[in-house]
């Protein structure tokens, strides 16, 4: 007797500034999926939020992007969320709404989406509502570590090296910017970095030099954020390394070899990971001593378990180069999915292809789901 598929609903898109990272991501994990193994459904998120259904014929010609198919029925979300993924999808029609049943419901859903309302815990407190099993990190996690600021205070208080930083909210700079650049100056000095707390893709960052750079930088990253961050600038080298949760629940996570972003613009910027195909080279494994290779990959694994992660995430370190220090820089939670991403390379350096390491994400999503399932939510049945 045949297994029947597993029935993965692939969300992707979104109303962020990586949205186009996300189409990429998205062609690239529907495209490695194993379709002998999974029934993939692309649900395509357009930046106003609309919902759509790919094209029937979407998964036969894949490119580097996997379109928004706006010319299919939309999905409306229903106004309980558990009915949009239990194989009852409202469809928009003109001039009336129709219901549209596939066979079938989802087993599972791929959140390929990056930034905002993608890995900021937004869709993941969907899913939870849902009760679908997804992938990656719960609501907690994603929402740790897509706020800088917040990952910063957390690992702090684990005893893990972070970056020196300001916190800036937007109220405050409002009110006050005096304040805020003689702050700047005096704890953290030039060069720094300006970046919205809550975004990914190098979206709104700055390298500033000077007071007038970084107050206009500032007022930039306003419009990506409420919250801004200015870090100081760390002289050295990038170090990258991906984590797995172990199949063995409870034991540590798992950490691939080390990998080194060598960017040819002044820093890793957006235009340098995805517009200039020159932009960044990459070296993996990263040349690194055996004491060095041990200890960044400790550090990754602490920094996981410390913002209680699971699934996946991709931790991005600081190696200084005067005093040989590690420095966490940040946390992707749901990092990079594309051909040239560090996440899925960095792994296949290690042993994992980037079909299997698909097929392990989605297994440890449902193995979470069943430990979830018995746990005690109604008072009245203990």
């Amino acid at each position: 007797m045949t297994k029947p598929k597993i029935r993965v609903a692939v969300l992707y898109g979104g109303c962020s500034g990586e949205h186009e990272v996300s189409l990429q991501s998205a062609a690239c994990v529907i495209g490695k999926l194993n379709q002998e193994k999974y029934d993939i459904v692309p649900i395509g998120i357009d930046k106003t939020g609309t919902w759509h259904l790919a094209s029937p014929d979407a998964l036969d010609s894949i490119g580097k992007f996997f379109p928004i198919y706006r010319n299919t029925p939309e999905v409306v979300m229903p106004s309980n969320p558990t009915a949009l993924f239990t194989g009852v999808v409202t469809l928009s029609a003109k001039p009336a709404a129709t219901q549209m049943t596939i066979d079938g419901t989802f087993d599972v859903v791929f959140p390929v989406m990056h930034g905002t309302y993608g890995e900021d815990g937004s869709i993941q407190g969907l899913l939870e509502l849902a009760n679908v099993p997804y992938v990656g990190c719960s609501v907690l996690a994603s929402a740790l570590g897509m706020d800088k600021d917040m990952t910063k205070r957390v690992l702090r208080d684990a005893g893990l090296q972070v970056v020196p930083w300001v916190t800036i909210r937007n109220a405050d700079w409002t009110k006050n910017q005096s304040r805020f650049l003689q702050a700047v100056i005096a704890e953290l000095g030039f060069p720094c970095f300006v970046k919205p707390a809550n975004a990914g893709s190098s979206v709104g960052v700055h390298k500033v030099y000077t007071s007038g750079e970084l107050a206009s930088g500032i007022s930039d990253a306003f419009r990506f954020d409420k919250k801004v961050l200015v870090e100081k600038a760390v002289v050295g080298r990038e170090i990258e390394l991906s984590v797995l949760e172990n199949d063995d629940f409870g034991s540590q996570p798992l950490v691939s070899v080390p990998g080194e972003v060598i960017a040819s613009h002044e820093f890793y910027s957006y235009e340098a990971k995805y517009l200039d195909e020159n932009g960044a080279s990459l070296r993996i494994p990263a040349e690194l001593t055996r004491t060095q290779l041990e200890t960044s990959q400790e550090i990754a694994s602490r920094v996981f378990s410390a913002l209680e992660c699971e699934g996946l995430a991709r931790v991005d370190l600081f190696l200084e180069e005067d005093s040989g220090q590690f420095y966490v820089n940040e946390i992707n939670t749901l990092p990079g999915f594309t051909m040239i991403s560090m996440y899925p390379k960095m792994w296949e350096a290690s042993g994992i292809a980037y079909t299997d390491l698909l097929s392990r994400l989605i297994e440890l999503a449902l193995a979470r789901h069943e430990r979830k399932a018995v746990l005690v939510r109604d008072v009245e049945s203990r």
